[in-house]
């Protein structure tokens, strides 16, 4: 079978590519920290955080209409930047994106036991079910392209569906009842509640917190190259996405908080969202969809990550064998590479989160900064490498792209980063290590081999 026979992902396709991208467990496990900061201000937050991805999304969607090659982050970064810098970006982005997947699998084993009554902090049960889990994504990506793209878009619908089953059952009920509680979440706030009283920088820990529900658009394009006219669609689809996802986060917890906001708070469950329901069918449905939810970002990650490894080796960075596919257009090696660093690393480190997620914030924080400012190099004509000749727009290539900077320093400012790096007011050499092994030990070993590979 040649490539060009391989079947490749079209317009609406992206767009639930994107949408699995993003949704994950976030909505439905960790809905009572934000509400927990704001109180009655929660969907406020959200449409905040909404903002911010719709402002940096449009820019990555830019630079895709400029640069259509394989690896996301790292193709903008080689083209804006050189090969030096977007070597650079192109590892520490693979490294993390590897590792987080890993840990978003470990993520699914132990919610999965919790919400069955196992018990998440065994080694042995979740090293078991972890291992299951990512033998079962490995046998959906190489089955092929038409294959995980239906897997891809069943997952999608899945977790959109029960989203939007929330939604409407919440609204039928308020309909019905004529009853409104979202004032009941005020009983927890102020001098001695659970919630504290509402400040401008507690509003603002609660936006960087939502935004976080929002990420995921970043990696979309790292596999432009399996997709159809990237250059044009991917500039459609992942805005598209961010504003159906923004729509549905918003009607999910404003619909929760009117019909129980104190259960959000106050559960004990593992899915949030569903102790805001007593019908047993709902929260079954609701349970259902965030475990078809977590398994469906997994799905993504899967197809994500090792395409950064692949375009970095297709451009002779890497090894050039690390770019091999097989007859149903797999990078098997690029794959099976990835697949053992998300295993090993996480379980090594005996599925502790922290370091990973500090890093993960880290290495998007620096994408979010350093793409726009490429795609404003576009549009000048500044840049190192040829990219295609788009259309040049100067409100979505420069003012957007500018004003997405203005908003990741922000977040880059309001980040609680002594909390991330000290534990009860001493360093946390851990993370320390962790961050200078990952940002700087790392991508001088892949340097190296890369060096001794072209020799």
């Amino acid at each position: 079978m040649t490539q060009t026979t391989i079947k490749k992902l079209g317009f609406w396709s992206i767009v639930l590519f994107a949408i699995n991208s993003i949704i994950g467990s976030g909505i439905f496990l960790t809905p009572g920290s934000v509400v927990s900061m704001v109180g009655a201000k929660a969907p406020l937050a959200y449409l905040g955080a909404a903002v911010i991805a719709i402002v940096l999304a449009i820019s990555f969607a830019s630079a895709a209409k400029y640069v259509s090659k394989s690896g996301g982050a790292y193709a903008y970064a080689k083209a804006s930047f050189g090969d030096r810098f977007g070597f650079y970006m192109g590892v520490v982005r693979y490294f993390s994106a590897s590792v987080a997947w890993g840990v978003m699998a470990v993520s699914v084993i132990k919610s999965t036991l919790s919400i069955f009554g196992g018990n998440p902090n065994d080694f042995r049960s979740v090293s078991i079910g972890f291992v299951i889990l990512m033998i079962i994504i490995t046998i959906v990506n190489f089955l092929g392209e038409e294959f995980f793209t239906w897997v891809n878009n069943l997952s999608t619908i899945g977790k959109l569906t029960s989203l939007v089953i929330l939604i409407i059952a919440g609204v039928s009920i308020l309909l019905v009842t004529g009853q409104n509680n979202f004032s009941q979440i005020n009983r927890l706030t102020g001098n001695g509640g659970l919630i504290p009283s509402v400040t401008t920088s507690s509003f603002v820990m609660a936006m960087v917190a939502a935004f976080y529900a929002f990420t995921g658009f970043e990696s979309v394009s790292s596999g432009s190259e399996d997709m159809i006219k990237p250059e044009k669609n991917l500039p459609r689809a992942i805005p598209l996405a961010i504003i159906i996802i923004s729509i549905i986060y918003i009607g999910t917890i404003s619909v929760a908080m009117m019909i129980n906001p104190v259960a959000i708070v106050k559960t004990n469950q593992v899915v949030a969202l569903a102790a805001v329901f007593s019908n047993r069918i709902l929260q079954t449905i609701i349970l259902l969809g965030a475990l078809v939810s977590m398994f469906g970002i997994n799905v993504a990650a899967s197809f994500n990550s090792p395409r950064i490894l692949e375009a970095m080796a297709n451009e002779g960075q890497m090894p050039h064998w690390i770019a091999k596919r097989n007859r149903k257009g797999i990078p098997i090696v690029a794959y099976i590479i990835t697949v053992a660093l998300a295993i090993l690393i996480p379980m090594s480190f005996l599925y502790e989160t922290t370091l990973v997620i500090l890093m993960s914030a880290m290495v998007r924080f620096f994408e979010f900064i350093v793409i726009p400012i490429g795609v404003v190099g576009y549009y000048y004509d500044k840049h190192q490498q040829p990219i295609l000749n788009a259309p040049k727009n100067w409100w979505t290539d420069v003012l957007i792209p500018l004003l997405g900077v203005l908003l990741t320093a922000f977040l880059l400012f309001e980040y609680d980063w002594v909390g991330e790096f000290s534990i009860h007011g001493h360093l946390n050499w851990y993370a320390i290590s962790g961050m200078i092994g990952g940002f700087v030990v790392l991508p001088i070993i892949f340097a190296l081999f890369a060096r001794w590979e072209r020799k």
